[in-house]
């Protein structure tokens, strides 16, 4: 091989993958029984085809089945005649060559999967030029062109299951809006979206939603972190949804063993350093830890991790496990692939693309953000304003909410460090529904909420060592 050739001079004048034999073979085929169209629409498009002429034919079958009229050689050419694309396909005599191409339909699905895996590798190949003409251009960050070049495979490997995103005709989806509203109907009120454990804000969320970008905020060491393993915990140890969980903060060890002592009510400080706990204690910490073990929950804790490395990791971790709801500890440690000027813009930069990886995943996206100190200047409790470092976090937001504890506003040494604290869970922003306010109590021990009406039997045992709050 001459060693000033590109590995890709060699595909220089090749002709793509194709089969016009089989486009031919299909067309007839359709012609012939045209309801075996009906079981391959989901897959097969007119941009499949390599012949243009055979796209143009394929799209007024299309039209004459939506339209619901008969599919055969008068209609077809009537259509392409109207059309003025008669002519353009080769004229009645082409037409009659295709019908005439194959004699029964029972090959219809073959010559269709054969198509589609011609226009696949055809994809491959525009996508590895594309990628080529980028890593030669060297005119953006690397991990920029990373994050485009793995896109861009993803996007092929999700059409292999997924035609894509087109629009669609209100009229096509108001049956399945019927029937979704009258399954809710029956379930009485069952939940639409994935559960947070808590009735009274599954009553004003109606769980979290699919594509939203759910913000949850509050000052350091409020609990958001505790919370946002409460919504892991019920998500997928009680309702079995896959959840990935980034932790820039706190470590896998950490959060684990902050998870084992809400879903055991064991004393996080005992658990911890292991002292003093009792037998039963041992037990309680072995069931939860087979609950935790039965879950689809995946950490991943490295620091200052970039929106582009999070949509990469999720991509690969979707191609083996459903993730259902993606949740972010915290956004303001998040690092940009950009160089920004300020704080505000960076993270201006990264709540728009959370929101974007909500969108793209057609998943719920919890981001922690702290709230500025404004709140303490202040007192009372916390507002939209108070958000910290960048205004879009609200408009970007489909949801915040805040924690606010009274007992938090006190000084460290006032502070009951032992019992139950009031909190309360303010919702200031719902784009698709109502706002409002749930009460919750904070076990700072088992370092978890509970709702108010369960509070007394699940804070109630032996007394324990004070601990600091963490």
């Amino acid at each position: 091989m001459d060693p000033n050739k590109t590995a890709t001079d060699k595909y220089i004048g090749r002709v793509p993958p194709q089969n016009l034999d089989a486009e031919m073979y299909f067309l007839g085929s359709i012609l012939v029984r045209p309801d075996a169209l009906f079981d391959l629409t989901s897959f097969l498009r007119p941009e499949h085809f390599y012949a243009e002429k055979h796209r143009i034919i394929f799209k007024q079958i299309l039209d004459l089945l939506e339209k619901k009229d008969p599919i055969d050689l008068i209609t077809l050419s009537s259509k392409l005649r109207d059309a003025k694309n008669l002519d353009a396909v080769g004229g009645l005599d082409y037409l009659a060559e295709i019908a005439g191409s194959v004699g029964t339909s029972s090959s219809a699905e073959y010559y269709a999967k054969d198509i589609y895996k011609k226009a696949i590798l055809r994809e491959l190949i525009r996508a590895s030029n594309k990628i080529g003409e980028m890593s030669y251009d060297e005119i953006e960050e690397l991990d920029t062109i990373l994050e485009k070049c793995e896109k861009e495979l993803y996007d092929i490997t999700q059409k292999m299951n997924n035609t894509g995103n087109q629009f669609t005709e209100i009229k096509h989806t108001l049956e399945d809006a019927w029937i979704r509203i009258e399954k809710m109907h029956e379930r009485k009120g069952e939940l639409r979206g994935v559960p947070t454990g808590f009735k009274d804000l599954d009553n004003l969320l109606s769980g979290f939603q699919k594509s939203d970008l759910i913000i949850l905020a509050a000052r350091p060491s409020v609990g958001k972190t505790s919370l946002a393993l409460d919504f892991v915990r019920h998500a997928a140890v009680q309702a079995k949804h896959g959840v990935a969980f980034f932790s820039l903060e706190m470590s896998k060890e950490q959060l684990v063993d902050r998870m084992v002592s809400a879903e055991s009510k064991v004393n996080a400080w005992k658990l911890r350093t292991g002292a003093r706990l009792y037998d039963n204690e041992w037990g309680l910490i072995q069931e939860s830890l087979n609950r935790l073990r039965d879950s689809n929950i995946f950490i991943d804790d490295e620091p200052a991790i970039s929106p582009i490395k999070m949509k990469s990791k999720l991509r690969k971790m979707n191609s083996k496990h459903k993730v259902d709801l993606v949740i972010v500890d915290y956004l303001q440690l998040m690092s940009s692939h950009k160089n920004y000027d300020s704080m505000v813009n960076q993270v201006t930069e990264i709540s728009r693309s959370l929101k974007g990886i909500a969108k793209e995943f057609n998943v719920p996206v919890i981001a922690l953000s702290q709230l500025s100190r404004a709140v303490e200047t202040r007192g009372g409790k916390p507002k939209l304003s108070d958000l910290r470092d960048s205004g879009s976090i609200e408009q970007d937001a489909d949801v915040v909410m805040f924690i606010h504890r009274d007992d938090y506003q006190k000084s460290a040494s006032d502070r009951d460090m032992s019992g139950p604290s009031e909190a309360e869970i303010l919702i200031e922003k719902h784009r698709n529904g109502p706002t409002g306010f749930v009460k919750l109590h904070f076990d700072k021990e088992k370092t978890s909420f509970v709702s108010v009406d369960r509070h007394f039997s699940e804070f109630a045992q032996v007394p324990e060592p004070k601990i600091e709050e963490f």
